[in-house]
């Protein structure tokens, strides 16, 4: 159990018997009455939102999540699956989990996956990432108006609009949030 006031952002809560995560947290100390915190989280089975507010004396149960970093080593078809870097067990992510993942898992690369009552419920991807340009159409200078940009895709297949001075085979870096080009990166 955890009180309403120590919650922060990254808190895992159990709710309706599902984990949410916290990923905004309000405190609110209004001038009369109960401080409280404003929460958003997300669920970590389904993805959905949900916004409460919770006093800052009451008490929440917390999740009791693990997290395991496992590297990346394949695609079943219907799971990616994953060896823990610790035991070497492998460890099955249900692709039904997040459809989009396949866009930011490399062969080779760790990863920390979430686990909770022995299931994996989610797979943290990096915020920023490095991509390696695998298909670009070739502008010419001049060709358009300054800050115009072109779809790539990269070799996990993300499309990304990118600079138009970006080639083939050059290293980006992309926000994994937003999917934005951030910088292309030397070496």
């Amino acid at each position: 159990m955890i009180r309403g006031g120590d919650i922060g952002k990254g808190t895992v809560l159990l709710i309706k018997n599902a984990p949410y995560l916290v990923v905004e947290r309000e405190f609110v100390n209004p001038g009369k009455g109960t401080a409280f915190a404003r929460v958003k989280m997300k669920n970590l089975k389904d993805g959905t939102v949900l916004t409460q507010t919770i006093k800052t004396p009451d008490m929440v149960e917390d999740a009791e999540i693990d997290t395991r970093d496992c590297q990346y080593q394949y695609n079943d078809g219907e799971n990616y699956i994953f060896m823990d870097s610790q035991t070497f067990d492998t460890v099955a992510v249900p692709e039904s989990l997040n459809e989009n993942l396949k866009y930011y898992l490399k062969e080779g690369e760790e990863y920390p996956i979430v686990i909770w009552e022995d299931n994996p419920i989610d797979v943290k991807i990096p915020q920023k990432m490095v991509f390696t340009v695998a298909e670009s159409e070739n502008y010419v200078r001049g060709d358009t108006v300054s800050g115009a940009t072109k779809p790539i895709v990269t070799e996990t297949g993300l499309t990304v609009r990118v600079p138009l001075f970006i080639k083939q085979d050059e290293k980006i870096l992309v926000n994994t949030e937003t999917n934005e080009y951030v910088e292309r990166v030397n070496g």
